[in-house]
């Protein structure tokens, strides 16, 4: 009897967890859905409930190419990203290598101060990033949204937990075999670390992707800015093309709806992990 009482409750709780997790999807899914079915509406039906279109149409689609160059944005959102998760990896695992692997005056400050700059908003260095690439004639450039970025206090201090846990004792017998620091890095600690690094970039990328604040402030001129800055166009104090957005924010989602198709383990594994440290 008890044994029949224990097994009925363990199946009542996974049904509730079964039940939450479904509502919890469809809250994260609909909205995605809601955009798609928009995209296909015409301006009698777009704030209509119905769950589908009564009558599809593409000529959202049509109006956001020709209002705007969807091609060469999609471009430089792509080659922002990479641009900007490249470096971001390279200088924060330069950077945590020295900080864990290297004893020097001063460690622990920069540590720490590396730890106070995570703190501080983003917004609260744009005026002097900004006069920064305007003085360097950056403005209107992609090399202007990407070097800000270069370096960054969230990447460093994740790869700082990674670098600590490596085993000291490879290091020390790759030294004792004559091999460099550049050679320690790349071919002793990297090879074993790369599902972090890589868990790592994905963030990182989608990140980039999704940035809005700091492009829109160094360009102005659609064919220099990325996805998301031409999204604005659809909105304005006078007419809101609501349509339209649907159908440029729909096309703006395929790479990154492209990139979690192909590697959705990995990037489960990088929100779980970093999530947790």
């Amino acid at each position: 009897m008890k044994a029949t009482t224990i097994k009925a409750s363990r199946k009542a709780s996974a049904g509730v967890k079964h039940a939450l997790l479904i509502l919890l999807s469809f809250i994260a899914v609909f909205p995605l859905y809601w955009m798609i079915v928009s995209s296909f509406k015409n301006e009698a039906e777009i704030f209509g409930s119905a769950l589908l279109p009564t009558a599809p149409t593409f000529n959202n689609y049509i109006y956001a190419f020709q209002s705007m160059p969807i091609w060469r944005m999609l471009g430089n959102s792509i080659v922002m990203s990479v641009l900007m998760t490249t470096l971001q990896l390279c200088t924060s695992l330069l950077a945590a290598y020295a900080l864990t692997r290297w004893d020097f005056k001063g460690k622990k400050l920069i540590y720490g101060l590396l730890s106070l700059c995570w703190l501080i908003p983003v917004q609260a260095i744009m005026i002097p990033n900004y006069v920064t690439i305007v003085n360097m004639g950056l403005k209107e450039n992609l090399l202007g949204i990407v070097l800000p970025t270069a370096a960054t206090a969230f990447a460093i201090l994740n790869l700082f937990q990674v670098f600590e846990a490596f085993p000291r004792a490879l290091i020390d017998a790759a030294r004792m075999d004559g091999d460099s620091e550049w050679g320690i890095l790349t071919r002793v600690i990297l090879p074993n670390i790369k599902a972090s690094v890589a868990s790592l970039g994905i963030l990182l990328f989608i990140n980039s992707w999704n940035d809005y604040m700091w492009p829109m402030l160094i360009t102005s001129k659609l064919e220099n800015a990325p996805i998301q800055i031409g999204l604005r166009t659809f909105v304005s104090s006078d007419t809101n093309m609501w349509g339209a957005l649907m159908a440029a924010t729909t096309i703006s989602c395929i790479p990154i709806l492209l990139l979690y198709l192909f590697m959705q383990r990995q990037i489960v594994d990088s929100f779980v992990k970093w999530g947790i440290k």
